[in-house]
C-alpha cells in the first residue's frame, strides 16, 4: 500500500506570500522593540513625575498621583539658607573647580599621549582604563588616613583634588580620543610659522576640539555633581557640605520623610545641572569644526 507524503514548502522571499511574511516578522519585531523602549521611558519619566507632581502636593508620599491641591509650600520652606542656598554654593565651588581642575590636566596628560608616539603610551592608557574601574569606596580608607595626615580633611581644597583625581583617569582617555580627531597638519603648519607646541595645543588642538572638551566638561561635573559618599567623608562640618549631602537632612530619624519638601529641593538640585547642559548642547552637537581646513 503506497502512502501518500507531503512536504511543506516555504513560500520564496519574492514571492506575495513570501514577502507578507517578512513584513509581518519586521512589524513584531518593531512592536516589541517599541514595547521595551516604552518600558525603559516609563522606568525613568515615573520618578521623575513623581517629584514634579509631589513638589507641588501638599500631602505628598511615594504614590504618583495628582496633587490634593496645588501650592508651592514646599519650595517656600526649603528656599533658606541654611536648607538650600549654602549647601548648594557649596556644591558649585567643589564640583566647578574640580571639573575645571580636571579639563586643564586632562588636556595637558592627553596631548602628548595623542600626538607623541612611544612604546610607553599603551601601557599607560591601559593602567588608565584600569584605574576607572576602581570602586571609590575601596580606597577612601587609606585616603581618609592620609588626608588626616597631610591636614586636608575638612577642607574645599582637599575634597576638591580628590574629585579631579578620581575624575582624571576617564577624563584623560575621553580628552585623547577626542584629540586624535584633530589632523596634526594644522599644528605643523602652526610649527612652521613659529609657534610653540603650547601655542598650539591652545590656539589650534583646544579651539577644534571644542564638542570634546564640552562632553568631558559635563561628563565630570554630574559625575561629580551628584557624588554623596566622597564629601560625606572628608568634610565634617556641616557649613561646608554640599547639596548632595545636605538632602539626607529630608529623612527623619524614625522614618519619617518630608517627601513634598524632598522633591522641590531636588528640582532646584537639578537646576544646575540641566542650565550647564543648556549652555553647551550647542556646542555639544556642532561637530568638530574642521571644514576642509587641510585642503589645498
Amino acid at each position: 500500500m503506497a502512502h501518500k507524503t507531503t512536504t511543506r514548502t516555504t513560500p520564496a522571499p519574492g514571492t506575495a506570500h513570501g514577502a507578507r511574511t517578512l513584513a509581518s516578522r519586521r512589524t513584531a519585531r518593531r512592536l516589541a522593540a517599541d514595547a521595551g523602549l516604552l518600558a525603559v521611558a516609563a522606568a525613568f519619566v515615573l520618578p521623575l513625575l513623581w517629584v514634579l507632581l509631589s513638589a507641588l502636593d501638599p500631602r505628598a508620599d511615594l504614590r504618583v498621583k495628582a496633587p490634593d491641591g496645588l501650592t508651592l509650600d514646599n519650595f517656600d520652606a526649603i528656599l533658606t539658607d541654611e536648607v538650600t542656598f549654602t549647601p548648594l554654593m557649596n556644591s558649585l565651588l567643589l564640583c566647578g573647580g574640580a571639573t575645571a581642575l580636571t579639563v586643564v590636566c586632562a588636556a595637558l596628560a592627553a596631548y602628548p599621549l595623542s600626538r607623541f608616539r612611544s612604546r610607553l603610551n599603551r601601557p599607560f592608557l591601559l593602567t588608565i582604563l584600569f584605574a576607572t574601574s576602581l570602586p571609590v569606596t575601596a580606597i577612601m580608607v587609606p585616603v581618609y588616613a592620609l588626608f588626616v595626615r597631610v591636614n586636608l580633611i575638612d577642607t574645599m581644597q582637599g575634597t576638591i583634588f580628590f574629585f579631579a583625581a578620581s575624575q582624571l583617569p576617564f577624563a584623560i582617555w575621553l580628552m585623547k580620543n577626542f584629540m586624535d580627531g584633530v589632523p596634526k597638519e594644522l599644528e605643523e603648519a602652526a610649527w612652521t610659522d613659529g609657534a610653540s607646541s603650547w601655542q598650539s595645543l591652545l590656539r589650534i588642538v583646544l579651539p577644534l576640539m571644542g564638542p570634546g572638551v564640552s562632553v568631558v566638561t559635563v561628563f565630570s561635573f554630574v559625575m561629580m555633581w551628584g557624588n554623596f559618599f566622597v564629601p560625606f567623608m572628608l568634610l565634617l562640618t556641616p557649613d561646608q557640605m554640599p547639596a548632595s549631602v545636605s538632602i539626607n537632612e529630608f529623612f527623619g530619624n524614625r522614618g519619617m520623610v518630608a517627601y513634598g519638601q524632598l522633591a522641590a529641593f531636588s528640582i532646584v538640585y537639578s537646576t544646575p545641572v540641566i542650565l550647564l547642559y543648556v549652555l553647551i548642547a550647542r556646542r555639544l552637537g556642532s561637530g568638530f569644526a574642521l571644514g576642509g581646513a587641510v585642503k589645498g
